[in-house]
């Protein structure tokens, strides 16, 4: 899980780098600019961490309510798109007749499942809050529910304002670039450029905030050597284990510009994504076989019981999209092995 979240990060820096990049108008290719760049914004994110758990919640909601308002203009968007006749509502029922569907509704998933990542962290850090078997549960479903709600109404917007060749094959600052919303491309660059970035901060924060607890946690198992439980004498923030992770982080992203200095062709905030997506499916699958491993143990009136089924259910999925995920980029499993072996 801590690699998995090292991964995140430092796929989530790389992608805030392509943002900011785009706003200032400054290359992407540029490798030694878009490193330091990556890395000032892996110090600030750890810096705020630091400071204090309430000023990262603080800055976090912050954060999350501009991040909505972008998925709120967009939605208002399609809806505008709809009642003007720009867009054809029957683009939405239609399917390509080419590949597997099969294949396709794995592909969605796996695709998903980065974007779905985060929502984890909440069990990380459920003891920060008063009454953690209340309040973790309705975080953990409500979020869930409630993101999944906003992303499809997004992609229904997104396709109604946008031609799906353009949507699919572009990344959003392309797809601005292109002309097509009603609404100058200049303020589109700046407004969804700096969204963009909000809602990456937004991201990386809270995994950073997950990625110290969970180091903070090993070492009280006396799992890790035990200076990673160290806290700040008065901020009261694991420190050690902030800056071990911030230090991980960077050594990804200089491997990464030392690959794109190679001329290599791989794109790392794709292969990053991969390699979280590869560990947080293997960890799913060993939590469900877990709890039915576990099931009877230390069990109390107040203890929830998930359905036999359902967890099995769990078990083929995760094992379904890891194996899609692997096969569809089997060089992951290299730079799996290298995070692990940091």
């Amino acid at each position: 899980m801590l690699s998995a979240n090292m991964a995140a990060v430092g796929s989530l820096a790389s992608g805030f780098v392509r943002y900011f990049a785009g706003v200032v108008g400054m290359s992407e290719d540029a490798v030694v600019p878009t490193l330091l760049i990556a890395l000032a914004f892996i110090t600030v994110i750890t810096v705020i961490n630091l400071i204090g758990i309430s000023e990262s919640v603080v800055v976090n909601v912050i954060m999350t309510f501009i991040e909505i308002s972008g998925l709120v203009i967009i939605m208002i968007i399609g809806v505008v798109a709809l009642f003007t006749g720009i867009s054809d509502p029957g683009v939405l029922l239609q399917f390509s007749g080419e590949g597997s569907k099969a294949i396709a509704v794995v592909s969605g998933v796996s695709l998903a499942f980065f974007a779905m990542t985060g929502f984890e962290n909440a069990a990380n850090v459920a003891e920060e809050t008063i009454d953690p078997s209340r309040a973790f549960p309705r975080a953990l479903i409500g979020g869930m529910l409630t993101a999944g709600v906003v992303y499809v109404l997004v992609s229904v917007a997104a396709a109604l304002a946008v031609p799906i060749d353009v949507l699919s094959g572009n990344t959003l600052l392309e797809v601005i670039r292109a002309g097509i919303l009603p609404i100058p491309v200049s303020v589109m660059l700046i407004v969804f450029g700096l969204i963009a970035m909000i809602a990456i901060s937004n991201t990386t924060l809270v995994t950073v905030v997950a990625q110290s607890r969970i180091l903070y946690g090993m070492a009280r198992e006396d799992i890790v050597p035990s200076v990673f439980a160290k806290v700040h004498p008065t901020r009261r923030s694991p420190y050690v284990a902030l800056l071990f992770g911030a230090a991980v982080v960077g050594a990804l992203l200089l491997i990464g510009a030392l690959i794109r200095l190679s001329g290599s062709d791989i794109d790392v905030v794709d292969r990053l994504a991969t390699i979280t997506v590869v560990f947080l499916l293997f960890i799913y699958a060993l939590v469900i076989v877990s709890c039915l491993k576990l099931r009877g143990s230390d069990e109390t009136p107040d203890t929830y019981r998930a359905s036999t089924p359902l967890l099995i259910l769990g078990i083929v999925g995760n094992l379904v999209v890891l194996v899609y995920t692997v096969v569809d980029d089997p060089g992951a499993l290299l730079w799996v092995a290298g995070l692990l072996a940091i």
